[in-house]
């Protein structure tokens, strides 16, 4: 396909990004919750089209609930519970499957449309087309991760979920920068300080998407239910249990609660520091836009709100509401550590 012009931006592109990128948040806080409700392995088959259809009649939700006592979690977790109960778990996983559904049908519907008006500016399509690609590959990531607890776990492997979470985070960034570039259009590449600020401001955002996968291991084995004190872990500085006897270092990084909850305790004071001095520094720095500054700013602010939720979620026991909370903190964050480090590329 030829285009006749070159747009440099496109306000009807940027918008559909910007609503993708908030149907991915949705996406995100219903994946969390299907995961606190322990709902994510109700739906033991992978069916992308006719899947769709939830069982219509009660013979259909017995042949469900059958598939179900069939795995591992049923037997070890939730054995006993009744009809009306699975039925409950069955709803969240159908829901976030639905909207995993509807979320590809927004992109590539209108994908194909603004590729056939010419809307979208010719440096944009490739990015386009990777974030077809790139979620494409997520119903992939998604259907191994539900897989791995349905033989021999009573839940999803951790590094499965961390895997999806991040692929999921990966689309939303790429959405999101791609539909700012598009609405604001092309900027100038930074030069000499600026290089150094805009590349200082991507390695951050680079250590808040590291800091959120740690998150995800943490959801993945269940970790915020131990150590539930705060800024101690069992009254002590460093776990005693961190690696369990008998367990290789790569297996307690994965898997071991007291190690994967310390990991995203530490991480979460390195990122806190790291956006501390970096606000600061940008505050004082000569030449800085005005607006960069304030998304330094607002960047700190969140990283200082996602902190105070944290410790919150640990010393109240991991509760539903707060954890869901502090998982869309998490995106906040990542939000504006994305929007800071493309304002300073473009400056």
């Amino acid at each position: 396909m030829r285009w006749s012009y070159n747009l440099e931006r496109s306000y009807g592109v940027a918008a559909w990004l910007f609503a993708v990128a908030a149907l991915i948040v949705a996406m995100v806080v219903v994946g969390g919750a299907t995961r606190l409700t322990g709902s994510g392995l109700s739906i033991t088959e992978w069916k992308p089209i006719l899947g769709v259809v939830p069982p219509l009649s009660e013979q259909g939700w017995q042949v469900a609930f059958h598939k179900y006592q069939q795995i591992p979690q049923y037997h070890y977790v939730t054995r006993g519970i009744s009809l009306g109960e699975f039925k409950t778990l069955y709803w969240w996983e159908w829901g976030h499957r639905l909207l995993a559904r509807l979320l590809g049908l927004v992109f590539f519907v209108p994908l194909v449309v603004f590729l056939w008006l010419k809307r979208i500016p010719r440096r944009l399509v490739w990015r386009c087309w990777a974030i077809l690609a790139l979620g494409a590959l997520q119903g992939l990531v998604g259907w191994w991760m539900v897989a791995s607890g349905l033989e021999q776990r009573v839940s999803v492997a951790p590094e499965r979920l961390a895997t999806h979470l991040g692929l999921a985070l990966l689309v939303y960034c790429a959405c999101l920068w791609t539909a700012l570039e598009a609405w604001f259009g092309r900027g100038r590449s930074p030069l000499g300080q600026d290089e150094r600020w805009a590349s200082n401001a991507g390695a951050l955002a680079a250590a808040v998407y590291l800091q959120s996968l740690l998150g995800a291991l943490v959801a993945g084995s269940k970790a915020g239910l131990v150590y539930n004190d705060w800024p101690l872990m069992g009254g002590r500085l460093f776990p005693h249990d961190y690696v369990q006897k008998g367990q290789g270092m790569l297996d307690a990084l994965l898997h071991s609660q007291a190690a994967v909850q310390f990991n995203h305790r530490i991480g979460a004071y390195v990122v806190f520091a790291l956006v501390m001095t970096f606000a600061a520094l940008i505050w004082r720095a000569p030449r800085i836009p005005q607006g960069s500054r304030t998304a330094a700013a607002v960047l700190a602010g969140a990283v200082v709100v996602q902190v105070l939720l944290g410790v919150t979620t640990l010393m109240a026991g991991d509760p539903l509401w707060l954890a869901l909370l502090h998982q869309l903190g998490a995106v906040a964050v990542l939000s504006a550590a994305v929007v800071t480090a493309w304002r300073l590329r473009r400056s």
